[in-house]
């Protein structure tokens, strides 16, 4: 009988493991308990197969600590020609009662938030995505200089086939 619970506990197991067939990277810095404006998070791309495309995804660990309801993020894409295209993005974070939008079961939510769809990546080289944070208080200009409750930053990139 233990024998029969061990093989299904790994019978399980593999199939969640191999449930992520679309996913060609997923991975995640920490930032510690609080990401700083000048803290640019960067991820060195592996070589895509130039004939597919491909779903982009910035990923945001966050928790209780984060005191606003939207995140501003300048995400850069580096191509190997080091020709870069920069986007200014904005993310609804919590939903109207304050409360963290994500997935997650503690006070850690994981959110996915959509970056581009049906991308390329037909140059030879590495290419690259640098990720910082552009979050202001409302009325000022300067901006958060220490954003807490972001604890890691993530980038994910998944096959549309």
């Amino acid at each position: 009988m233990k024998i029969k619970n061990n093989i299904l506990l790994i019978l399980i197991l593999l199939l969640v493991i191999s449930c992520d067939k679309r996913s060609a990277f997923d991975q995640y810095k920490s930032v510690g308990n609080a990401w700083h404006k000048d803290s640019i998070v960067t991820f060195e791309l592996p070589k895509l197969d130039p004939k597919k495309a491909y779903n982009l995804y910035v990923n945001i660990r966050d928790n209780d600590d984060y005191p606003f309801n939207n995140l501003f993020l300048i995400v850069s894409l580096e191509h190997p020609n080091h020709r870069v295209k920069v986007d200014t993005l904005e993310y609804q974070m919590t939903n109207p009662d304050g409360s963290l939008l994500g997935d997650g079961f503690s006070d850690i939510k994981e959110n996915k938030l959509f970056y581009n769809d049906k991308a390329s990546f037909t140059q030879k080289g590495i290419y690259k995505i640098h990720i910082k944070h552009a979050t202001r208080q409302t009325g000022k200009i300067e901006g958060v200089t220490s954003l807490n409750g972001i604890t890691d930053v993530g980038f994910r990139i998944e096959s549309t086939e």
